[in-house]
């Protein structure tokens, strides 16, 4: 069935020749038949065969359409005016001398069908120009079939065989011991250790000299949160806040949450969990005598999904209900929500005076206080694909630089001047991004959530501002 199929096409060939196949042009047809031709002419002129095309998936056309060929591109040079003066007889004739009429001589085609060749043609090789130029300027899109190393197109292919693009990046290392989604990163003060948390039920400790994990410790509950303040590293699980001291060795379980922590932030001298039930605990501590809970905050209706400590010692809580609580640290109870998100509030940062918040909506909203002592939001700034988090640093001349974490397993990287923001790159993984960390010298950490082998990679990033951005 197949040479009876490769026959039929190559009739077809000599017959009349079809516009080039953009997909063969890009070595990716897998079509059989292809309703295009798997050829490239190099003019207009040269209607049926270039003797320079290599062909991928087509055979070389025989002597005989190379004479007609050659017969062709001497009547071409008369028949294309004759073609523009009488277009309305042309397409009478054309209707006539279609490839399906038995009419046709292979050997010698008709002036008509010249002409029909060479003005089809003509656009054609604009077509070609096109491909050929997509083919050289890549895509803003990860291929994915490079990813998993079944990409056959190589320098053809149209997307990034690249885990990131954009100038000032450099991947260090990768660290695979974690079996499911990495959802926290730590670097304990006066410690060469870097910290990680995942859902697997472990906290692993790495050498942040060699990149060898070093220790690990094997709870009963997902790890579904982790910081670390001073010497101490907290990790939140099922209905309670794990804590080590990693000068003391001390060991302790803080109890009173309902159900999975899933964030954690100190301020004020004041851990605070929130937790699934809605409720944020909060424990006063020294960091040197035993903690001790004062208070729980309760307003949200949902799980307390993010929190962010801000100037004027005031806290921010994210939910699962779509709102922002805004917390006085002093006297632990809520002065004002803020509802400028439409679905689950996933991240939150502070910088200087502004607040900045993700959502599932797709959205980033940068938070400013008025006069009146309201927050309001001054600057939207909308994404394809939910945000999961939200993570900033500076660069090399102090200026702001916001990663955003999205679900589409990419991280858009932006120069922020607070009322717009400039994608300057971005980042691919294999799946969303989950945790990430600030490290010195322009490192910085991330966690993924692959299934299989989840990553903790470490890279850097130098001199990475917006000229225009320079004086501002």
């Amino acid at each position: 069935m197949a040479i009876i199929t490769t026959t039929k096409r190559t009739e077809r060939f000599h017959r009349t020749t079809r516009p080039t196949c953009k997909y063969w042009l890009a070595g990716r047809c897998n079509r059989n038949p292809c309703g295009f031709s798997h050829s490239l002419p190099t003019s207009p002129s040269n209607v049926y065969y270039n003797a320079n095309t290599t062909y991928k998936h087509s055979k070389k056309p025989d002597s005989s359409v190379e004479k007609m060929a050659s017969s062709s591109a001497k009547k071409a040079i008369n028949c294309a005016p004759k073609a523009f003066k009488k277009p309305e007889n042309c397409a009478l004739k054309a209707v006539e001398c279609r490839p399906e009429a038995e009419a046709i001589s292979v050997e010698k085609p008709s002036k008509c069908e010249e002409k029909a060749v060479l003005i089809e043609k003509t656009a054609d090789v604009e077509d070609v120009a096109t491909v050929a130029k997509a083919s050289v300027d890549k895509s803003h899109s990860i291929c994915k079939s490079w990813m998993t190393d079944n990409c056959v197109d190589g320098d053809l292919c149209q997307n990034l065989h690249s885990w990131f693009y954009g100038d000032g990046f450099s991947t260090l290392a990768k660290l695979h011991e974690h079996n499911e989604a990495i959802t926290g990163i730590a670097l304990p003060a006066g410690s060469n250790k870097l910290i990680s948390g995942s859902t697997d039920g472990t906290v692993r400790a790495w050498d942040c000299n060699t990149g060898h994990c070093v220790n690990m410790i094997q709870l009963d509950s997902q790890v579904t949160s982790l910081i670390s303040e001073g010497p101490w590293i907290f990790a939140g699980v099922k209905n309670a806040v794990k804590a080590w001291n990693i000068q003391t060795g001390a060991d302790v379980t803080l109890d009173g949450p309902k159900g999975q922590v899933l964030s954690l932030n100190v301020g004020n001298d004041i851990l605070l969990a929130g937790a699934e039930d809605g409720v944020i605990y909060a424990w006063r501590c020294s960091f040197e005598s035993p903690f001790k809970m004062v208070a729980t905050l309760s307003g949200h209706s949902k799980p307390v999904v993010c929190l962010a400590i801000g100037s004027h010692k005031m806290l921010y809580s994210g939910s699962m209900d779509h709102s922002i609580k805004v917390w006085d640290l002093d006297t632990l109870q809520c002065t004002m929500t803020l509802n400028g998100h439409t679905d689950v509030v996933t991240s939150l940062i502070c910088w200087d005076n502004y607040l900045l918040s993700g959502s599932s909506d797709c959205t980033v909203n940068v938070w400013v206080c008025t006069e009146e002592g309201t927050l309001e939001v001054t600057y939207t700034h909308t994404h394809e694909n939910a945000v999961i988090g939200l993570y900033g640093m500076t660069d090399a001349e102090a200026k702001p630089i916001l990663f955003c974490s999205c679900k589409d397993n990419s991280i858009p990287t932006y120069c922020v001047c607070f009322y717009r923001f400039l994608e300057r790159g971005r980042l691919f993984t294999r799946q969303e991004v989950r945790s990430f960390q600030i490290g010195p010298g322009g490192l910085f950490f991330t966690g993924d959530g692959t299934d299989t082998q989840p990553n903790l990679e470490t890279m850097e990033v130098s001199y990475y501002y917006d000229e225009t951005l320079k004086n501002r």
